[in-house]
């Protein structure tokens, strides 16, 4: 027996080390090159242990599919919900001063009343409206209350005097407003003989798209699951095999859902986060499960004996499974570098898919092909489709003339990316009819002003001349309220001494808590209409530009946007740069090559302008908006395309890894690289399409859903996927490859040792086949 290599004997990184091991083994001498006879990798040992206790392996899996099941049902209840703020950024900065020196806050409910009769002035709806007042006062969570009818603020009444706001702020955490609110939100809508009160607000918004997205992923699954198996037994010919598939794809899914509620115990983690689990856990089951069973089909169909063919599919395709699944875990655990616990659960969500569709594919799959190998083999019948080879065929004769022409299709459909513009997500989110949408649409259309988005102005220092007592009296602060009034965009600003609309003061403050105990002063500045509408992060800038005494913050609700959104495109590079160098170094492991990964990468961005020029023409623009049923805002919330672009792209280089995979294998037996890249298109396009069709499905089944940006990430990573799978990797990359020739498989002489060499062949193992079943 061969000695073992010690980790000092190998000259390669550790990182190199650990894969080499797991995917492709080492030598007597532990150097990296062809295996010695016999020598087996870990996925080899795992493919007999299948073999050998299939029995035990599949009641274990059971087992833990039942406690996954058990435990993974609640994950919902332990998930949280998120707001728009960026930790230690102006405006949460500005929110601790407020909350710990003022006792108030942004207001984030709105109860919109509407006389009955009369107008708001009238004594009876005056009367009525103030007793309403008071009973929000008491309720849980409910630490501030401003209504028109005790400031007489013009911002809180109608144009036409028939409706009022009354706005409140609730306390605590953004995942107990909105519980508490599943209670007060139907309490407080009524119709009494006074008025009718409708309830309204960021916070109240936020709910309602919480309860949208769970509906939505109920709607997701319950249609996924069956038109994914229907897919799957019409690819596999056996209904044995779909079943299997579907059971890895479950696992991954619960085991997500499982290990997310184990995470959410000691960090937040979003509920937004089981929609992806749902849709990858699925979809990337059935990927490593096609590819697994497609290749025991396979050297089944060369005459090997059945346990052999199981050893084999799970040495090989699971390398496969392996490199891909890294790919796709490091591309989402590119969002960690963004410091919002909303974007940094989907990377938490990435993770835990690919290890569980990972270990499914090369641990239970193994152990039921041994148990039910022979329910799995394809019937008699062609084994791969010749359409696919055809037209890669056909595409290496006229490289060029294929090329430009999928070349210029591709960018003609990505050319709306140059018109992209962010912005801020408001009510329109959620479906026409919402409650919530529709209190927001009146106070758009009824109100000048929009007040639930107060811009709070934080003075911390005092000006000079100004007292703890009397702070109101000073010069300068009343000279800045004044300019404040002036900028365009804001309807007035309210400060201790007055409120003040263009520069003018025009009466007593609309709001109280104005003036804090140990000195400090807030001035608050109620937006227009139009500029809510507008570029609220220009208008908020306007405002922090403007000269102003020491010590002054500015946040409120389009504070904290301006800075979410500023943070995200700021650390935007730096994921990027991540996602892109990770994805190029496994690549190159995996390939051994320069070019190949920095190919790879190129043609993947160019699908993932194709996905952008979608959301662009479709969600910004608005084409096709009445099909889809979504109101269209002209931009994009830019939180969304970020995390699109993690997940596409890891899902885009999973298809890559496949197909480079069977075109290296083919490259390594003949030397011909025409031949290599025909071949493993023949051999995989298929598959990628069947994987590709499955995949994208189970991303549409959001475009029925009702929360906008779910339709965009449902709709925009579907196109990606068709696309990647069919023009991408069955013309461009052909002919990619029929290009560079030669140079498709060049390294530098120092680098080509770190290459991670295919799996060495399994000898025949008679004890295996005594003992398979």
């Amino acid at each position: 027996m061969s000695p073992r290599p010690c980790v000092e004997s190998i000259p390669a990184p550790a990182f190199q080390w650990i894969f080499q091991r797991t995917v492709s083994g080492a030598d007597d001498r532990g150097r990296y090159g062809s295996p010695a006879k016999g020598h087996t990798t870990m996925l080899t040992r795992l493919g007999r242990l299948a073999v050998r206790r299939s029995r035990a392996v599949l009641v274990g899996v059971l087992l833990t599919f039942l406690g996954l099941a058990a435990y993974g049902a609640g994950a919902q209840n332990d998930l949280d919900l998120a707001r728009w703020s960026s930790p230690g950024t102006e405006s949460v900065r500005a929110g601790d001063v407020l909350r710990e020196e003022f006792g108030t806050g942004n207001p984030n409910l709105a109860l919109l009343v509407t006389a009955r009769d009369g107008d708001v002035d009238s004594a009876r709806t005056r009367d009525a409206a103030r007793a309403l007042a008071q009973e929000v006062e008491g309720l849980p969570l409910v630490t501030d209350v401003t209504s028109y009818w005790d400031s007489d603020s013009l911002a809180l009444r109608g144009t036409d005097g028939r409706r009022a706001l009354v706005l409140v702020r609730l306390e605590g955490s953004a995942t107990e407003a909105r519980e508490q609110l599943a209670t007060l939100s139907p309490r407080l809508t009524r119709t009494t003989d006074e008025l009718t009160v409708q309830v309204g607000g960021q916070e109240e918004i936020s709910r309602q798209v919480g309860e949208q997205a769970r509906t939505d992923f109920l709607r997701a699954e319950l249609f996924a699951l069956p038109a994914v198996l229907l897919l799957l037994v019409l690819v596999y010919r056996r209904t044995t095999a779909a079943l299997l598939t579907v059971a890895v794809g479950l696992l991954s899914v619960l085991g997500t859902l499982a290990g997310l509620r184990a995470i959410a115990q000691f960090t937040e983690v979003s509920t937004f986060a089981a929609n992806l689990a749902l849709v990858l856990g699925l979809g990337l089951g059935v990927d490593y499960s096609l590819f697994v069973i497609s290749r025991y089909r396979e050297e089944r169909a060369a005459g090997r004996p059945g346990p052999d063919a199981v050893v084999r599919a799970t040495a090989v395709a699971g390398r496969t499974v392996v490199f891909s699944g890294v790919t796709v875990a490091v591309s989402l655990c590119a969002l960690l570098v963004f410091p919002f616990f909303f974007l940094s659960s989907f990377a938490y969500a990435g993770v835990l898919v690919v290890v569980t569709a990972v270990a499914g594919a090369v641990v239970f799959l193994p152990a039921a092909l041994a148990r039910w190998g022979h329910r799995v083999e394809r019937p008699a019948a062609r084994t791969s489709s010749g359409f696919w080879h055809r037209t890669a065929l056909a595409a290496m004769r006229r490289p060029l003339l294929a090329g430009a022409g999928v070349l210029t299709v591709l960018l003609l459909a990505a050319s709306p990316l140059l018109g992209l513009r962010f912005g801020l997500p408001d009510e329109r989110t959620l479906p026409e009819g919402t409650s919530s949408r529709t209190t927001s649409e009146i106070v758009h259309e009824e109100f000048p002003a929009e007040p639930t988005d107060t811009i709070q102005v934080v003075l911390t220092k005092p000006p000079t001349g100004t007292s703890a007592e009397a702070p109101a009296k000073s010069a300068d602060l009343r000279a800045y309220a004044a300019e404040l009034s002036s900028i365009q965009g804001v309807f007035q600003v309210d400060a201790p001494s007055g409120t003040y609309r263009d520069g003018q003061r025009t009466g007593a403050p609309g709001q109280d808590r104005l003036t804090a105990p140990d000195g400090s002063v807030r001035l608050a500045l109620v937006p227009t209409q139009e500029a809510m509408r507008g570029d609220v992060p220009a208008l908020v800038e306007r405002v922090r530009d403007l000269p102003a005494p020491d010590g002054v913050l500015v946040g409120g609700y389009p504070g904290e946007t301006t800075d979410f959104r500023a943070t995200l495109l700021d650390r935007l590079p730096l994921a990027a740069g991540l996602v892109l160098g990770a994805t190029y170094l496994i690549l190159f492991l995996m390939t051994g090559s320069v070019l190949l990964p920095l190919k790879a990468t190129v043609l993947n961005l160019l699908s993932l302008a194709v996905m952008f020029g979608c959301l662009v023409w479709v969600f910004q623009d608005g084409n096709l908006s009445g099909v889809l049923g979504f109101t269209p805002t002209g931009s994009i919330e830019p939180s969304i395309p970020v995390l699109m672009f993690c997940v596409a792209y890891g899902l885009s280089m999973d298809y890559e890894v496949f197909l480079l995979s069977r075109i290296k294998e083919e490259h390594d037996r003949t030397g011909d690289t025409g031949r290599a890249v025909a071949e493993g298109i023949r051999r995989s396009a298929p598959l990628i399409t069947a994987a590709a069709g499955i995949l994208a499905l189970s991303f549409l089944s959001y475009a029925t859903g009702g929360v906008v940006f779910l339709k965009e990430m449902g709709i925009g990573t579907a196109l990606t996927i068709l696309v990647d799978a069919t023009l991408i990797r069955v013309v461009l990359l052909p002919v990619t490859m029929r290009l560079a020739g030669r140079a498709n498989w060049w390294a530098p002489k120092p680098l080509r040792r770190f290459r991670i060499k295919e799996a060495p062949e399994p000898e025949p193992d008679q004890v295996l086949r005594r003992e398979y079943v």
